[in-house]
């Protein structure tokens, strides 16, 4: 840890000039002086400790060293079976317009379908029962888009919670994605008023 000394307080000398006694000075004067005095010698030991975050920065955490691996679990609904879930148990959806290694949603598309991403040394992994491979395309925007057995994943903007299935059977289209791969397209559409045109 850096050490700075702090320097001692400057010596004031009546003047010809100035003849108060100094039990006379206001008292709030010398305190705020004093204020800003430590607030320098703060200021200044600060700088020098050569730290490698700044001031109020907060270290990234990461996991064992490098970036954050995220585990694509399964999940069970009475009605539709296994599904796939990804950050914070929110439901995984395909979509069967895409192509393999290919995203058809772009644009007001990917705001209510936001792709399934990872950033910087992220990296994802199959928990119990997912036994297909993860990979990554690189979208329009530059993002890395996880896909499971070549299928780009998505989530559903109208999942508020972990394991909502509301975007499921979307327009004939969007399914959630099932651990065997590709659609689950179990029953459970949600009505009509709720879906977007995508």
């Amino acid at each position: 840890m850096a050490t700075c000394a702090i320097p001692s307080l400057i010596e004031v000398t009546q003047s010809e000039e100035s003849t108060m006694d100094r039990t006379n000075r206001p008292l709030i004067a010398r305190i705020g002086l004093l204020a800003v005095l430590g607030a320098l010698v703060l200021a200044a030991c600060n700088g020098s400790t050569g730290g490698t975050y700044g001031s109020g920065a907060t270290p990234k955490p990461t996991a064992g060293g490098g970036g954050s691996v995220y585990e694509v679990k399964v999940a069970n609904d009475t009605t539709i079976g296994a599904f796939l879930t990804g950050e914070d148990g929110k439901t995984l959806y395909v979509l069967t317009k895409d192509t393999p290694g290919v995203s058809t949603c772009t644009g007001a598309c990917a705001s209510s379908w936001p792709p399934f991403v990872l950033e910087g040394s992220e990296t994802v992994k199959g928990g119990t029962g997912v036994t297909g491979a993860f990979g990554t395309i690189t979208r329009d925007d530059g993002t890395k888009q996880v896909t499971y057995k070549d299928a780009p994943l998505y989530y559903f903007a109208g999942d508020a919670s972990a394991g909502e299935i509301n975007g499921q059977g979307l327009n004939g289209v969007w399914f959630v994605a099932s651990p065997d791969g590709g659609p689950n397209s179990g029953a459970g559409s949600p009505s009509a008023s709720t879906k977007p045109r995508y």
